[in-house]
């Protein structure tokens, strides 16, 4: 599988580390090897060089000039919508989910437990009850249960007679 993310002017990255971890932006330039130049108009990051092991490369591109102002940079980013697409990806929602998710307190983390288990146990009897509709042991079972029902109704219709009788007699 060939590489599909690559380092060029345009790419809008996620910075992992520093200051502003967790946000994304855009390479303007690439210094070196080791770092590029970053501005992230749209998402709050200055024009800064970023080495690129605190970056992520992402899928998104953005069509801008190299060194291009900050100007023009927001125009392109907005012209191809960057955010919405970064916040439509899995990615962001992963992150997203996970913010949210540590931000919960404790009253709010055993609700969310509570619902999981009332979740688990509707999918779970959905599931048996999909499972051992047709299969050939619940059909042998089923039977044995019908037999049982009639044997305990033609029981009790004959300890029925029995006291009718008895209260006859007496």
């Amino acid at each position: 599988m060939p590489f599909t993310k690559f380092v060029e002017t345009g790419r809008v990255v996620y910075i992992a580390k520093g200051p502003d971890a967790g946000k994304i932006a855009a390479i303007i330039d690439i210094i070196d090897q080791n770092r590029a130049l970053l501005d992230g108009p749209c998402s709050g990051v200055p024009r800064q060089a970023r080495r690129f092991t605190e970056l992520h490369l992402t899928s998104l591109v953005t069509k801008v000039t190299r060194g291009c102002s900050e100007r023009s940079l927001r125009l392109a980013w907005e012209a191809d919508k960057i955010t919405e697409k970064w916040l439509a990806t899995s990615w962001a929602k992963r992150i997203e989910k996970r913010t949210r998710r540590f931000s919960l307190n404790d009253l709010e983390r055993f609700k969310l437990a509570k619902a999981k288990q009332a979740r688990n146990k509707m999918i779970r009897t959905a599931f048996f009850a999909i499972r051992n509709k047709d299969t050939r042991t619940a059909k042998k079972a089923r039977g044995r249960i019908e037999k049982l029902r009639a044997k305990s109704k033609a029981y009790g219709k004959a300890q029925k007679a029995e006291k009718k009788s008895k209260a006859t007699k007496a």
